[in-house]
């Protein structure tokens, strides 16, 4: 199977650009892939809420209910501005297109950092905390928690967007619905036996009395609404990919917008209620769901389904940065900022460069942190909060340049969401610094750095390559120069005859150089050369240091020194194709080495004659 078989095989055949049309989203596909994200997170955040509340004792349960109070009024508040931020960037973008026509480009590229950050991240936390559910159900599994991670990253979610919006909506469609249906029956029954009177975990004795607040007791709770807001990650995924919609696409990105925060404002408070009810303790290799799961079900059928589901949500979640950062990445890479064949759309007419780009990016989060949730969370939610600041912030610029109708209301409602989540920014570089927080805010500065050192390549790449008009007549007017040809052999045979043939044809000045590492071997080549006699001149270079790559760049340097200016050196190097690929990894690869070296060489041509091997 050749490398390109391969391809066709997992990523399926290229579609034309008429399909691009066939390839939008309805609400209902919409809502699953860019809904996954912000939904799976009820499965960890408030879990991680409570886990930083039980640092400071059993009485910390109390502040539960209004931390969750607090982020469910948060979650309200960042859907509504990110339904306005589609409305007035139907191209998407997001946060970054948004910052960039109203505020300016250093905001701008503060967002799109920051949400280059989140959606690595969201990836990292979300296949990691997938790995999760699945081991709490099968413990035995534990040993190979980070080979599942990167196994479900590269096989499945990497695959799967690479073959298209298409396909990967249709995949993930039915866990995202069946996790949303798992969870709502739990919390249904589960909220029917806190009324018929189920035991909670712990009894209300030990929790009875009175928390004194003190400074370290409210570092705790910023700390657990910190962890907590983790589950807004995901709200402004929508507004990046307004144009994978179907027509029309602002209304139905906004309707997205809207489901998404009513299911989890709905997952998120029942979890919370329960979670406070049962009063359940962290346990290692345990999470708080499965444990919600055990008390209302026991470990029967619906407990197996509620964790496969989970398992396949939180695996699936990362697809809400598949389809969020390619989009934003495009658009940087359009600007200038990032690579340019980020732009470009792939086969299946996904921006594969960028999903490829994120699942590296992402393994990279997860091998460093050895795939543990609670050390990956402690990096996650400043970036998405960062965004949402910038976003409600041009929004608010956005309407009072518009003025349009009840741009007053809008003006405020984005002006309220930019205070409150620039106030979430300083709770979370706070509360988490020192767990990790300060490794985001090297990051995000780091990749603004980056943004302007590729900027600043293409634009020393376009000054260098620009063309005036007075030159236009110069190259008419240019002297012709000759061509001379060099063709490194490294013996007499079928693919070096194949490439003097070329050479013959496009020059009257052909050389051979052969490098030799030892005088026997010179002396052979030499004694073939004459017999085969190609009407080619044969230079032999010596080698003391069994180098081949130096004596043809000093070959190439004797030349120059002795051709006129307007001269060209043509380098023609002999190759041998093997017919499978694999076959490749058992020759030396002299002559890739050689295009490396010779590629920074002035006024030298580098061309590879092919020969085709047949078995």
């Amino acid at each position: 199977m050749t490398l390109k078989d391969l391809k066709r095989f997992f990523v399926g055949p290229p579609l034309s650009n008429k399909s691009i049309s066939r390839e939008k989203l309805p609400v209902w596909k919409a809502l699953a892939i860019f809904s996954s994200d912000a939904l799976s997170s009820v499965a960890y955040g408030p879990e991680e809420m409570i886990i930083m509340l039980m640092a400071g004792g059993a009485l910390m349960y109390t502040f539960a209910i209004p931390i969750g109070l607090a982020i469910i009024a948060l979650v309200i508040i960042v859907s509504i501005s990110y339904a306005q931020v589609a409305r007035a960037n139907p191209s998407g973008g997001g946060s970054y297109s948004a910052a960039k026509t109203n505020i300016g480009e250093m905001p701008a590229l503060l967002a799109a950092a920051s949400l280059l950050v989140d959606y690595t991240l969201t990836v990292a936390v979300s296949v990691s905390a997938g790995t999760d559910a699945i081991t709490s159900a099968f413990p035995s599994l534990l040993p190979y928690h980070l080979v599942i991670d990167l196994g479900v990253l590269f096989l499945v979610l990497m695959v799967i967007n690479l073959r298209g919006v298409r396909e990967s909506s249709s995949v993930f469609v039915f866990p995202t619905y069946a996790f949303v249906f798992g969870i709502i029956v739990t919390i249904i029954v589960g909220i029917i036996f806190t009324i018929v009177g189920k035991q909670p975990a712990i009894s209300p004795s030990e929790i009875s009395g009175k928390v004194a607040i003190n400074g370290f007791v409210i570092f705790l709770i910023m700390r657990a609404f910190a962890n907590g807001s983790s589950s807004m990650t995901g709200i402004e995924a929508i507004s990046n990919g307004v144009p994978m919609f179907k027509k029309p696409e602002v209304k139905n990105a906004q309707k997205t917008t809207y489901l998404l925060a009513m299911i989890l404002v709905t997952m998120f408070a029942g979890i919370v209620f329960l979670y406070v009810h049962y009063r359940f303790l962290p346990e290692q290799e345990n999470t708080m769901l499965s444990q919600l799961a055990e008390t209302v079900f026991g470990r029967g059928l619906f407990y197996y389904y509620v964790q496969a589901t989970t398992m396949l949500i939180l695996y699936l979640a990362a697809n809400t940065a598949y389809n969020g950062l390619p989009p934003l990445l495009a658009l940087l890479a359009k600007d200038g900022y990032m690579p340019r064949y980020l732009s470009a759309r792939g086969d299946r007419l996904s921006f594969s460069g960028g999903i490829i780009f994120l699942s590296f990016l992402a393994a990279a989060f997860m091998i460093i942190f050895d795939g543990y949730v609670d050390e990956l969370i402690s990096l996650y939610a400043l970036g998405v909060f960062i965004s949402f600041t910038i976003a409600q912030t041009s929004m608010v610029v956005h309407w009072n340049r518009e003025k349009g109708r009840k741009w007053i209301t809008s003006a405020i409602i984005n002006g309220f969401g930019a205070i409150i989540t620039a106030t979430v920014v300083i709770v979370i570089i706070v509360a988490k610094f020192m767990l990790g927080a300060w490794i985001v805010t090297i990051l995000i500065p780091a990749i603004m750095i980056w943004f302007f050192t590729v900027r600043k390549h293409y634009e020393n790449m376009r000054e260098q390559l620009r063309l005036p008009p007075q030159d236009y007549v110069k190259i008419k007017l240019a002297p012709y120069g000759e061509n001379i040809v060099v063709v490194p052999v490294s013996g007499v045979s079928k693919v070096v005859e194949n490439t003097i043939k070329y050479a013959r044809m496009i020059s009257k000045d052909v050389r051979a150089l052969y490098v030799s590492v030892d005088e026997n071997s010179s002396k052979e080549i030499v004694e073939k050369w004459k017999d085969w006699n190609p009407g080619i001149q044969l230079v032999v270079k010596y080698s003391p240091y069994r180098t081949v790559i130096e004596p043809i760049l000093e070959y190439i340097n004797e030349i120059r020194q002795k051709k006129n200016p307007e001269d060209f050196i043509t380098v023609l190097i002999p190759e041998f194709e093997t017919k499978r690929f694999w076959h490749r990894s058992l020759h030396n690869q002299t002559s890739w080495i050689l295009r490396r070296y010779l590629v920074h060489e002035k006024d030298v041509v580098i061309s590879v004659v092919p020969y085709q091997l047949k078995k």
